[in-house]
This record gives C-alpha cells, structure tokens and sequence, in this order.
C-alpha cells in the first residue's frame, strides 16, 4: 500500500497493542513501557518493557500506561502512540496515516475524548475512534450487515465485555471493569491463602496459560513455581494442578457468566433465537484458556466457540471499519 495512503487499526489494550494495516499485522506487543524517572523519557517499550518489570532499579519505572482498557497515563500513551506510527510510517511522518483506535464500550466521553486526543498527539492526520466489540465482530467476518442477532464475547485484559449486534451497530451491550488482570489476581490470592506463598502478576499470568483451565480437564497438568513465604519470607518452590487454577478462577468466571445474562436479559427475543441458531463467538486472550468455550456453552445453554483470529480480530476489523467507513458512519466516533 502507498505510504501516502496508509491507514491502520490500533487495537489498545491494557495488556497488549496490536495494530493492523490491511489483511495484514504490523505489530503485537505488550502495552508496557519503561520510563526514565528523572526525565520522563520512554527507553523502551512492548515485551522488552515488560520483561524489565521488577527487574529495575528506581530511576527507571515500568508502567502499563492503560488500565481498564482506558488512559491511565495520557502523555505515556501519546509519546508510545507517536513512537508506534513513527515507526510504522517512517520517522518524518512526510505522508501522516488516517487511524482508527478501539475504545471499550461503555467509557465515559472524557474517556473517549483522551483516546482521540493520544491519537492525533500521534502526528496522524485524522483519528476515528470504534467500540471493541464493533470491531471485532468485523475481524471475524460476523454478518452484522443484517438484521439477524449475533454475539460476541471479548475477554480482554482489563475489560469483559459482551455485545449483540445487527445492522451494522451494537443493538445492546455490557462492560465489566475485570478481565485477564482479574484472573491473575484470584491466582495470586489463591496461593497465599491455600500455601502461604506470595507470588507475582507474571507468575500467575504463566499459571494461567501453562496449566490454567475454566473446567476440569481429563488430564492434570503440574507446574512448579517460585514465591516467597508469607511468614519468613524466604523463597519457597509451590507446585500447582489445574484444578488448583479451575478453583482459583470460580468467581472471574461466575462474573463474565453474570455478565453475559444481564445483556441476553436486554436483548429482544427475536435476535435471542438468531444467537442460539448462530452460537456465541469468544475472542480476546481470555478466550485461550482452556475449557472456555464448553464452561459457557454450558452455564449459558447457548453454543460458543472460539474464533480463529482471537487476539488479533479487533485491530483487523478496525482496519475494515475504517475502509467502510461511509457505511459505518453512525457507528464510529470522529470529533
């Protein structure tokens, strides 16, 4: 694609950004980024940021510049978002892209306004903002051209969220403020209480991943893990199954069930029987874990299953949303 007409999508979440141009994905990295205390100067940024984290001396800070899918730190988020279309478009930005970034749904509109203003801070030169769920539900070629119900799951970072969609708009919708980062919690606070260890967010992220599961698998799987003793606070080696993590997850995921049937109870019946003939699509890393899709498909009565593309949809689709964007005109959001 000529540089002079470059557009992408900027999905930015609050664990990872990925950013998409076409068919295509420039970029996926954690939205992690290092700073230099003293001067307020980004040194690094992605997964070299996060594998600093707790590994640093006080004169460098890592931060997670979003929390809750929104802006915690603006002026972070603006110089990565500079860095990041730099980078992509070359460091004169001679031909600056046309951007569209993804929003949660349901933020207030100060916490819309800051994404718009970190885009355009960005050195684009026309900066489109879409909901989420709109863009992934276009990432997964979901037919949200019609007037039948569908359904999409986002199980992001640091929001859930759930949408049913029609005619190329979100007919109703919910967000809960917990997500991937919730789920690391409950691991942690189940260790403490249950072994009397202490361990951190990137232990339980990797317990989550390597044995984690939403139901009881056939076979176990074990994982070793360092933490510290609550009592001596000496470092102590804690072996965990996956029935451990099922048991720690049971409130995250009672929360995203609760969730999903406070949106079906909005719905109206007729877009009800479309969802139960079509199924529900999970996407967002929280989708991976093992055993989601069946934990839902059974707490719901309504099939669901994972799409192909889960952590990369929402940036592809807002790559599409902004092709289309007459069509989606009343859909997006262009201050």
């Amino acid at each position: 694609m000529p540089a002079f007409s470059r557009e992408l999508g900027i999905d930015l979440g609050t664990l990872n950004t990925v950013i998409a141009e076409g068919n295509q994905i420039l970029l996926q990295e954690p939205t992690v980024v290092a700073i230099v205390v003293d001067e307020q100067k980004m040194v690094e940024w992605g997964q070299a940021a996060r594998d600093m984290m707790g590994r640093v001396s006080e004169s460098i800070e890592v931060v997670r510049p979003l929390r809750h899918g929104v802006i915690a730190e603006f002026e972070i988020t603006e110089n990565l978002l500079q860095y990041l279309v730099k980078k992509i478009c070359g460091p004169m930005l001679i031909f600056r892209p046309r951007i569209i970034i993804t929003v949660p749904y349901g933020i207030t509109s100060v916490e819309t306004r800051a994404v718009h203003e970190a885009g355009l801070g960005s050195g684009s030169r026309e900066v489109f903002l879409i909901k989420q769920p709109l863009a992934a539900a276009l990432g997964i070629d979901l037919p949200i051209n019609t007037p039948s119900g569908n359904m999409i799951i986002s199980l992001g970072g640091g929001t859930n969220q759930v949408a049913i969609l029609a005619m190329n708009d979100i007919v109703t919708a919910e967000t809960s403020r917990t997500g991937g980062l919730y789920m690391d919690e409950a691991i942690i606070n189940y260790v403490r209480k249950k072994f009397g260890v202490i361990i951190g967010q990137t232990t339980a992220e990797l317990l989550k991943i390597r044995i984690g599961a939403a139901i009881p698998l056939e076979q176990q799987l074990t994982m070793e893990v360092q933490g510290q003793d609550q009592v001596s606070g000496l470092p102590r080696p804690v072996s965990l199954t996956t029935d451990d993590i099922v048991d720690a997850l049971q409130e995250p995921l009672d929360e995203i069930v609760a969730l999903v049937k406070r949106v079906l109870e909005k719905t109206p019946p007729e877009l009800i029987s479309d969802i139960i003939d079509r199924g529900v699509a999970l996407c967002g890393g929280g989708a991976l874990l093992r055993g989601m899709d069946k934990f839902l498909t059974k707490s719901l009565g309504i099939p669901a299953y994972l799409v192909d593309n889960p952590l990369t949809c929402t940036a592809e689709g807002a790559c599409r949303a902004l092709a289309m964007r007459d069509t989606l005109r009343r859909s997006l959001i262009n201050f």
